[in-house]
């Protein structure tokens, strides 16, 4: 994680999720190629989307990008409500409402790095679990 004065965090990639989905695919070649491979194939999408999608907190909203490019999507704190991530023990799944939507992300970055950064960054919301 990157923090400055300007109290800018961008989040660590962190590859398990897509890493332990493609590898509980291969056990699932013993029962069927068409059970094994969709399990692969969303594996290696979130094994490339890791490596590829950066989440940036900056003092004003959550920036979405790909790699060092521009934003392709902002996400303003003064519109969100809530946030939580999912399965604590181990979590797979970041949410997050805003007044006029909501957004599931699966987890590509460092659970405690994006714990810490909401906290940071968007402490006016409530957390629940």
């Amino acid at each position: 994680m990157t923090s400055s004065s300007t109290e800018v965090t961008t989040l660590s990639p962190d590859f398990r999720l897509g890493g332990i989905i493609t590898i509980l695919s291969l056990p699932c070649l013993l029962i069927s190629l068409w059970l094994a491979m969709p399990i692969a194939l969303l594996g290696l999408f979130l094994l490339y989307q890791t490596t590829s999608i950066r989440l940036t907190f900056t003092p004003i909203a959550l920036e979405a990008s790909r790699g060092e490019a521009e934003p392709f999507k902002t996400f303003p704190y003064k519109e969100w409500e809530s946030w939580t991530l999912f399965w604590s023990p181990v979590p797979i799944l970041f949410y997050f409402k805003e007044i006029n939507s909501i957004h599931f992300l699966p987890m590509l970055f460092s659970p405690a790095e994006l714990e810490t950064a909401l906290e940071r960054h968007v402490a006016h919301c409530k957390t629940s679990a």
